[in-house]
């Protein structure tokens, strides 16, 4: 269920109308001025730096990030006026809603449940950053991959779970913070002490508990 959208946050976006984007949109560009302040509707994006210059409408290179909608996207560089700091690109189809930098600047300034409200969003910004930064500093790639696969487990009909690779190596390499180089090493050795199997796009996870001991979940 989606979180109630604060009344301050619901009066400035009155006159914002939607903006439908599709999964895999750049939405912000690293170095950008932000001419606007954007709400996300709906949908989930994520945060980091993409790949090669003039490549850059891929899913990003490096990941260091994610938010679910409703909420502010990159409220830091809207409330300061400072150009974006990292690409964000939507990871699902989104809705957003774009308040031009005057009018939400005037709208901080005159509000105080807004700036509270955007305080907020700002801290959880930081702390997110911060919790997931502390993640991978504590916890080595083997642990990274063991958590990520069992996030992404589902049950199949052999009463087992497996894990559907949808995306690219790298892309998920991005999201573990991860060389490709290492995620392949990491994987083999999974499977050399029995606790996955399978080949190709399907990884069946053979040994949960296990997982989750290396995971320390």
């Amino acid at each position: 269920m989606l979180a109630p959208v604060p009344t301050a946050i619901q009066s400035l976006l009155t006159h914002s109308n939607p903006e439908r984007r599709v999964a895999g949109s750049v939405l912000l560009r690293r170095g950008d001025a932000t001419a606007a302040a954007w709400y996300l509707e709906s949908g989930h994006v994520v945060f980091g730096i993409s790949g090669t210059p003039g490549n850059r409408d891929e899913l990003l290179e490096h990941q260091l990030g994610q938010m679910q909608g409703p909420g502010w996207v990159d409220p830091t560089a809207a409330v300061l006026e400072m150009p974006a700091a990292m690409d964000v690109v939507a990871q699902t189809d989104v809705v957003l809603r774009r308040v031009p930098m005057a009018e939400f600047q005037a709208a901080l300034a005159a509000n105080r449940q807004l700036s509270t409200t955007m305080l907020t969003g700002v801290a959880q910004a930081h702390r997110e950053q911060t919790e997931l930064a502390v993640s991978r500093l504590a916890k080595g790639a083997e642990a990274r991959c063991a958590e990520w696969l069992l996030q992404h487990a589902e049950s199949n009909d052999k009463g087992g779970c497996a894990v559907q690779l949808q995306q690219r190596k790298r892309l998920i390499a991005a999201q573990l913070g991860i060389a490709p180089e290492t995620l392949s090493r990491v994987l083999r050795h999974l499977r050399e002490r029995s606790l996955i199997s399978g080949s190709g796009r399907t990884v069946n996870l053979v040994d949960p508990g296990g997982l989750r001991s290396l995971a320390g979940v």
